[in-house]
């Protein structure tokens, strides 16, 4: 297993940079999944330091991200066009509804920076307020650990984690560095605490973990494109990684059924027409649903997903995933039987990232 190190800015021994462990032992591990390369980042010391410190370089940390996160944009525009030109495609019905709530909030300005918001999980006016009042759930006071999705208008969310004395789990963005890293607030100073809810700040403070890790989260936030409140069917941006994110957890045994799942969105983001018997098996459903005007229980009924689901997973996308194909030997030793692979499809060639 190769040990992707990030530049790290402000300096910190370097032993607080752990390994991204990959010690899989367990077999029943479903996902569908899209993942880009990892990127290398390499380390740059600063000889008027100490020998074991490092120094992040944020603006190389940020112009790195930035182009990968355009080239993942790119990809996934080439992939709706694909995608909804194909009449019989199961997933064209997303790609309609996610591009009319990206085209109504450009529209009516209610987007928020970065902005076009398409292909993204959509920043809104009210993100804030929205937080706010995701905070005051009951099920976001007494939780310990909460997972929190690395998307800007969830930024808040994170901010009041880690400022009510919470663990903050929250993904690399798109995965790439790793797989989750944690925080807490003993980690940081009263200074550091918003900059730890940013990318970057969760590179240079965050403690990397690995599949094998001993974790029980608590909450579940999540970023959503469209939701609808009377079922609590949601639509992501369209690259998967929130139902990677969400299998990961259940792999990991840090989550379960019963573990409440919220997302914070604009009033203009809930929809009506997601057709439940459409869902795929890999689909999350939401329980709660934080807007800047109310908050909505769902009582979904839809099931949740209990891990990866190798018959969904294409030859292309497992070539593209490298995390996943070493956890997909790994299993296949321990077990001494051949996972089964999904039907082919085709992928725009910026998506068929290479290694």
């Amino acid at each position: 297993m190769e040990l992707h190190v990030l530049r790290i800015s402000s300096v910190f021994p370097l032993t607080s940079i752990t390994k991204h462990s990959l010690l899989l032992s367990k077999p029943n591990f479903p996902i569908s999944l899209n993942f880009s390369n990892i990127s290398k980042f390499s380390l740059t010391v600063d000889s008027s330091q100490k020998k074991n410190d490092v120094v992040f370089d944020d603006a190389a940390y940020e112009a790195e991200r930035h182009r990968l996160d355009a080239e993942a944009r790119k990809a996934m525009a080439e992939i709706c066009e694909l995608e909804t030109q194909e009449k019989e495609d199961p997933k064209a019905w997303k790609w309609v509804i996610r591009k009319r709530v990206w085209n109504l909030m450009e529209a009516r300005n209610i987007a928020q920076f970065p902005r076009p918001v398409h292909h993204r999980i959509p920043s809104f006016i009210g993100a804030s307020i929205a937080a706010d009042k995701l905070s005051e759930l009951e099920e976001f006071k007494v939780a310990k650990c909460v997972k929190v999705n690395p998307d800007t208008p969830q930024k808040h969310v994170r901010f009041l984690t880690l400022d009510g004395g919470k663990q903050l789990l929250t993904p690399q963005p798109r995965l790439r560095t790793g797989f989750f890293s944690v925080l807490e607030a003993s980690m940081l100073s009263a200074g550091t605490i918003k900059e730890a809810c940013t990318s970057p700040g969760v590179a240079k403070y965050g403690r990397p973990i690995g599949l094998d890790e001993k974790i029980k989260v608590d909450l579940i936030v999540i970023g959503s494109v469209a939701v609808d409140p009377k079922t609590g069917a949601r639509l992501g941006k369209g690259e998967g990684f929130a139902e990677l994110e969400y299998g990961m957890l259940r792999y990991m045994g840090a989550i379960d059924d019963s573990t409440p799942v919220v997302t914070s969105v604009h009033d203009e983001q809930l929809v009506d027409d997601i057709p439940i018997d459409k869902l795929l098996i890999h689909d999350v459903p939401v329980d709660i649903i934080c807007t800047p005007t109310r908050v909505i229980f769902t009582n979904t009924s839809i099931p949740k997903p209990q891990g990866i689901y190798w018959e969904k997973l294409s030859p292309e996308k497992l070539r593209q995933i490298r995390i996943l194909r070493q956890l997909k030997r790994k299993i296949e030793q321990e077990t001494g039987q051949k996972l089964p692979t999904g039907p082919s499809e085709k992928l725009p060639p910026t998506a068929q990232r290479q290694r």
